[in-house]
């Protein structure tokens, strides 16, 4: 049980002012890691759910985009793509490593021209109302201290007409998938991480922070209470991920 002072990091109860601090230290440890472990952990898979979740946000030429905990900027290279020279990305994230990581892949790869970059918290956006074409969050609302304010300032940085796009591990919708996937969670993803990134505990702490990210409906519910309507989930994976959509009118 949390109270009006404390908040969940994986499995543990501590201070809601101690949370950024601690998932910072998270991502300090792994960003140059990531993109190896997020393909170890998935098999691949993960660049599937990423490009339905693009799919999904049916972003166009020209649009104005904001990809929220982009870390190492695989959302924003195929936002890129789908908003062309006219349209811009910022690929924003709260730390600064990852958002380092991202930035020197994306130039490495020749995007430069309309990509941005900031360094943020997604509870309270540094951007005017009515920015963005579309907000997105991959695989980063999980790590969000107060998820509902959040949601909230992402719907003011929306244009009326557009949507906010949250692709998140979630939870299975089958026992079966759910028992081999607690297996894999807790047995072998923190011995991944300990060979590959040298760090057992964070890839601990990611499979815990998945557990205790709030269900497919309760997430949706949450959208709604944040002002978007229209809203909508998709499961992939028999629920292993889900992309939320839900749109600003």
């Amino acid at each position: 049980m949390t109270n009006d002072n404390t908040t969940h990091f994986g499995f543990k109860q501590v201070p809601k002012q101690e949370k950024v601090a601690l998932v910072r230290g998270v991502f300090d440890s792994v960003a140059s890691q990531y993109d190896v472990m997020n393909d170890l952990m998935s098999m691949g898979i993960h660049r599937i759910w990423k490009r339905v979740a693009v799919q999904l946000a049916n972003v166009r030429e020209g649009d104005s985009v904001l990809d929220l905990a982009g870390g190492t900027g695989d959302l924003t290279k195929l936002y890129e793509k789908r908003v062309g020279k006219s349209g811009q990305v910022v690929l924003a994230d709260i730390n600064a490593a990852m958002l380092r990581t991202g930035r020197d892949r994306l130039i490495d790869h020749g995007l430069s021209g309309n990509i941005r970059y900031a360094q943020v918290n997604a509870e309270c956006l540094p951007f005017a109302d009515n920015t963005f074409d579309c907000v997105t969050i991959g695989f980063g609302l999980r790590n969000v201290t107060d998820k509902d304010a959040a949601l909230r300032s992402m719907y003011r940085v929306l244009k009326p007409g557009g949507r906010v796009i949250v692709l998140e591990f979630s939870h299975p919708i089958d026992p079966i998938t759910a028992k081999v996937y607690d297996f894999y969670s807790f047995n072998l993803l923190p011995k991944i991480g300990a060979i590959v990134a040298k760090d057992e505990d964070s890839y601990r702490y990611l499979a815990e922070s998945i557990r205790m990210h709030p269900k497919q409906d309760e997430l949706k519910q949450m959208m709604e209470n944040a002002g978007l309507e229209r809203c909508e989930y998709f499961n992939m994976t028999q629920g292993i991920v889900a992309v939320h959509r839900g749109y600003k009118f």
